[in-house]
């Protein structure tokens, strides 16, 4: 069997024992658009872009190989990962960058149907493209989290961007304290966004990086 070209990694902190496919929040356009755009958002504190210009700066080379084999051609079918995960993350860093970079993801997630996958992203543009001209519907083992870049500002679930499951909220450390459902625990103790049926809304309060 090829080994696949794709980089996995291993997760620390919150994310301690899950794995992830993830790309270059660096070199991202959209990921720099938001970071140093004039508005408030949570970009302005992108813990993605602390760690990849600080602690973390050696992941960079891995994420960026991620970057350019996922955004510029589709990956044949000896390329794709085989992930044995019980849960899986895309974009624990970076963002989606174009149509073939999604494309990439839902054939991993096709070709891995026992895992379950979850994929956060702000680009509601390329998910409605992706539903309008290549993807009939969402495979069954896979999570779209809408990641809401404004800050104090709770997408209630009747307002949640469609073909979405769920929205990934943040709010200042006093605000919204009851709705705070991700706060204080790692993820594979919770597993709320890993899990279907569970709770639509996940709200987190900022963290300083």
């Amino acid at each position: 069997m090829v080994k696949s070209p794709v980089h996995i990694s291993k997760m620390t902190g919150k994310l301690d024992s899950l794995r992830s496919i993830s790309t270059n929040t660096v070199t991202n356009r959209f990921c720099n658009n938001m970071h140093n755009a004039k508005a408030e958002t949570i970009c302005k504190v992108c813990y993605s872009h602390a760690m990849l210009n600080g602690f973390r700066k050696n992941c960079q080379a891995s994420l960026q190989r991620n970057s350019d084999l996922l955004s510029k051609q589709l990956l044949s079918a000896d390329e794709l990962p085989v992930i044995k995960d019980k849960v899986f993350r895309f974009n624990a860093h970076g963002e989606l960058l174009n149509m073939r970079h999604l494309l990439n993801i839902i054939a991993i997630v096709r070709h891995n149907p026992d895992t379950l996958f979850t994929l956060w992203t702000k680009r509601k543009d390329l998910i409605n493209r992706l539903f309008k001209y290549e993807l009939s519907e969402k495979p069954d083992n896979m999570i779209l989290i809408f990641s809401n870049p404004k800050v104090s500002n709770i997408i209630p679930e009747h307002k949640m961007p469609k073909h979405f499951d769920k929205t990934f909220n943040n709010v200042l450390e006093h605000e919204a304290v009851p709705y705070q459902n991700c706060t204080g625990q790692q993820c594979k103790d919770c597993l709320l966004c890993y899990t279907h049926g569970t709770t639509p809304t996940i709200v987190e309060k900022v963290k300083a990086y």
